[in-house]
């Protein structure tokens, strides 16, 4: 039985507040001052890595590609 990987997280972004919610794990962290700076890093990072940003709303995104 074969086990495909559907989708993957390539970044996380985080406000400074939610730092300690996230830890190492193999994508790149991004810290953002607040949360308008954190949604416009989303913003950039889904558009640059043809992805998707999903807000957790406890102050992270996650990009993935679906």
């Amino acid at each position: 039985m074969a086990i495909e990987l559907k989708g993957q997280i390539l970044a996380v972004v985080a406000t400074r507040q939610a730092s300690d919610k996230v830890g190492g794990g193999g994508s790149p962290i991004f810290l953002a001052e607040d949360e308008e700076e954190q949604q416009k890093l989303g913003l950039i990072l889904s558009r640059t890595l043809d992805a998707v940003a999903h807000d957790l709303e406890n102050g992270l995104l996650i990009i993935v590609r679906h």
